[in-house]
This record gives C-alpha cells, structure tokens and sequence, in this order.
C-alpha cells in the first residue's frame, strides 16, 4: 500500500525556556498550511548556541517541551537532535526525517531574523531541497526587506518560501531567564505547567534543587 503523503511543520530551537511565542508560531503554520502535525525539536548542542552557561538542562529542557505540547493533539516532540553527540545541524536533521519519511513535505518554521543569517548555516542547499521554509513576517523587519531577501533565497539556493503570517509577538527566552533569576513573575509568558515545573525545579534561580 502506497505512504500517504503528510504536511509536517517542524519547530527548531534550544527552548531555554519554551513560551508562547514558540507555540503561537506553530499553531499559525498549523492553520495557515493545513499541517497534519508540527514536531517540536529541541536541539542538543547548535552551533550558534554553544557557550549557554545561565539555561537549563538538557533532561529539564526537553520536559518542558513535553509540559508545553501536552494538551495540543496535533503537536508532537522529536528528540533526535538532543540523543545525537557533537554539534546537531537543520541539513542533518532533514536527512533523516526525508530517509525515513520521502513522501512527506516539511516546512521548517523560522523567524526573519533568521532567514537574514541563513546563508550561513550549514548546507544550506541541502536544507532547501529538503524542506518548504515557512518564515513568519515580524514588524521588526520591514515587509519589502523580507520579500527582497526571500528572493534572494529562491535565487541562490533554488529555495521554496512561504510567508507565514502571525501576531507580532515578541518574546526572548534569555529575557525570560533573567526575569527568574530577578524574581519577577513569568506567567502568561510561558504556560501554566511550564511555569510550574520552573518553579518547582528552581530553574533559573540562584538555588537548583539537586536530584
């Protein structure tokens, strides 16, 4: 019997911690593109994120994601990127998920920020052969600026882009680590079992709890 092709979102980042701008991205592609489902992929060690000392750990990181996805049936977690040793690359991750499923289209959600430094990434033909870019429009950058670079991207690398349209809303998780380790409240910036589970482990703070 012949693979039904499937639409799968994929969502990248370190999650240091997951909030609801992570979430609300996914959700937007999940409707925007009739996306059967949208898999989370917490990173083990990125290239561009290599000298974290203030975050969580790899085990705490990566059951936040689960906390975070919980309660929604069409998001679900790969964790490959964090199983695998050294440093863990997009190509790579494409790779495989098009060895073990050819019939399926990926779009990659990403940010305008980093469309502007694609470039740099490695393989980035590779990704684009492998995967559709959903990139989310942000007020940050103007919409004439991110047409001029998407195009750039379809010229140079062969690349398929999409706009994905979302609420401008901007949250960092750095700054969201801050506001811990300050004592300030992080609710609504994350959800509710997130914030729980920060609290609960002390994540964060000054203190961790040791287990």
């Amino acid at each position: 019997m012949d693979s039904v092709k499937r639409r799968i979102g994929l969502m990248g980042g370190t999650f240091d911690p997951i909030h609801i701008g992570h979430l609300m991205l996914a959700e937007c592609a999940y409707e925007q593109f009739g996306l059967d489902e949208v898999l989370f992929l917490p990173s083990g060690n990125p290239p561009h994120k290599q000298d974290r000392t203030d975050g969580a750990s790899d085990r705490e990181r990566l059951e936040m994601v689960r906390l975070a996805v919980a309660d929604n049936p069409h998001f679900a977690i790969d964790e490959e990127e964090m199983r695998r040793a050294g440093l863990t690359y997009t190509s790579e991750t494409l790779r495989r998920l098009r060895s073990v499923h050819p019939e399926n289209d990926y779009y990659f959600i990403i940010g305008a920020d980093s469309l502007a430094s694609f470039d740099t990434w490695k393989n980035p033909e590779s990704i684009c052969r492998n995967c559709i870019l959903a990139v989310a429009a942000r007020d940050k950058m103007p919409f004439e600026e991110l047409e001029s670079r998407m195009e750039e991207l379809r010229r140079r690398f062969g690349a398929t882009i999409y706009l994905l349209r979302t609420p401008d809303v901007e949250i960092a998780s750095s700054n969201l680590r801050s506001m811990v380790r300050d004592g300030h409240s992080i609710r609504y910036f994350v959800p509710d079992s997130v914030r729980q589970y920060i609290e609960t482990h002390q994540i964060y703070g000054n203190t961790r709890v040791e287990e």
